[in-house]
């Protein structure tokens, strides 16, 4: 039996969709968020850094998303569900599978980083200072990059109905988080293909289910 350690509203989602996928039993522990939106130090006790996902196969503990579900294709992907196997198609699918956690998701911490600052204990003449600084650093530094991000995402998805071309693959539940997330601060209506794509992805029967397992990102 798999078993995937959950922490509420994270990456785990990705997880459970492919395990969806491959219409494997698996069990999931959940762990709650601390007063200050952290792991708790039950999860510490499964991998050091308290990270989630973590998914466990009998005495093999594998951690970090992309690494999990290489992992699940190389061990119980008999139909290439999760990793395509035409050479411009895996070209496109490990591109993807990286892009997520390489590129998009840094500048989406750095974003919910500087959000936070202003709203932690501070003294009360500092504040407007605090929320000044973070927003221009959001408005000049982040937001730009991240625009770019989308525009790139779109324009592929324009071409392509999935991130590797024709079919699903694990590109796409790599890439369902850092998309999720954006969406959950910011419209997307300028971006009308990743919309096509998300409504695409809500509406895939493993989706669903793997929702009803651990939930869909609510917001970031």
């Amino acid at each position: 039996m798999l078993l995937l350690h959950h922490l509420e509203n994270s990456r785990s989602q990705r997880i459970a969709w492919a395990l969806e996928v491959l219409k494997l039993e698996y069990e999931v522990k959940v762990y709650q968020r601390t007063s200050g939106n952290t792991a708790p130090e039950s999860l510490k006790r499964v991998h050091p850094l308290g990270h989630a996902p973590v998914l466990q196969d009998e005495e093999l503990t594998i951690a970090e998303s992309g690494a999990i579900l290489e992992f699940l294709a190389d061990e119980y992907d008999t139909s290439n569900q999760l990793r395509p196997v035409d050479k411009i198609a895996l070209r496109k699918y490990r591109y993807w599978l990286h892009f997520a956690e390489g590129s998009f998701m840094p500048l989406l911490v750095m974003m919910l980083v500087f959000r936070k600052i202003p709203t932690q204990p501070m003294p009360f003449f500092v504040k407007p200072i605090a929320k000044s600084l973070c927003n221009k650093v959001i408005d000049s530094f982040i937001m730009p990059r991240l625009e770019d991000v989308l525009a790139l995402v779109e324009k592929h998805l324009q071409a392509n109905e999935w991130f590797a071309g024709e079919a699903r693959s694990a590109a796409d539940m790599q890439m369902s988080f850092p998309l999720l997330a954006m969406r959950s601060v910011s419209a997307m209506d300028q971006y009308p293909s990743i919309e096509r794509w998300l409504q695409t992805i809500r509406k895939d029967s493993d989706y669903q289910r793997a929702v009803e397992r651990v939930g869909e990102f609510k917001a970031f």
